[in-house]
């Protein structure tokens, strides 16, 4: 495990030091306080995964941090549209873990690792899920119709059927496989929402 941990985050270094080259030092800034918050997630001597901070950190790293940056690569800005179209990005993919927390709620109370999930129970984390998940759509909506967002970011509304399977799969579903099958739904759906909003900004 820990020599694919090296290297992937030795791959992660050889890619920085090129975008390090195009953005200069705020790339450096945002992978080492990254590659700190990945080795603090299940490692170190406070996990904050098992605190309860795993999905905030999702958020802001995965969310606004990946977005921002990678616009700020683009063409050294970080202009508010690209700040507000992060929050849905940010909620879709801490939707993954969350679906992966409620898979393990049984198991991570058992062996004593405080998720968000163990700390809600499994009821109140599907509503938390489906939140993220439908929330999303809420915000793309109305960021697009007030124009805040550029107006062809509403391309992403496409996507909204695919949300039905895997909120429906955490709401009916406590085995593993079938939750294994909304956390992969619910990352393909992350994907094609990421495409649309990048298309339509793009546009």
């Amino acid at each position: 495990m820990w020599l694919g941990v090296v290297s992937v985050f030795g791959l992660a270094m050889a890619g920085g030091i090129y975008l390090m080259v195009i953005a200069g030092w705020v790339i450096v800034a945002i992978g080492s306080i990254s590659l700190i918050a990945a080795l603090g997630y299940t490692g170190g001597p406070v996990p904050y995964g098992y605190r309860g901070l795993g999905e905030l950190f999702v958020f802001v790293f995965f969310g606004l941090i990946a977005t921002v940056g990678s616009r700020y690569v683009h063409d050294q800005t970080a202009p508010l549209d690209a700040w507000l179209l992060a929050i849905p990005i940010g909620m879709l993919v801490t939707a993954i873990l969350v679906a992966n927390n409620v898979r393990d709620v049984d198991t991570d109370r058992e062996t004593g690792k405080r998720t968000l999930a163990v700390m809600l129970g499994r009821e109140w984390t599907r509503h938390l899920f489906a939140l993220l998940v439908y929330g999303s759509f809420v915000l793309i909506a109305l960021f697009g119709a007030l124009e805040w967002t550029p107006r062809p970011t509403l391309l992403a509304l496409a996507a909204l059927p695919l949300a039905y399977l895997p909120v429906r799969n955490v709401y009916r579903e406590t085995a593993g496989p079938a939750l294994i099958a909304a956390l992969k739904a619910n990352a393909r759906l992350h994907l094609v929402v990421g495409a649309l909003l990048a298309l339509g900004a793009a546009l």
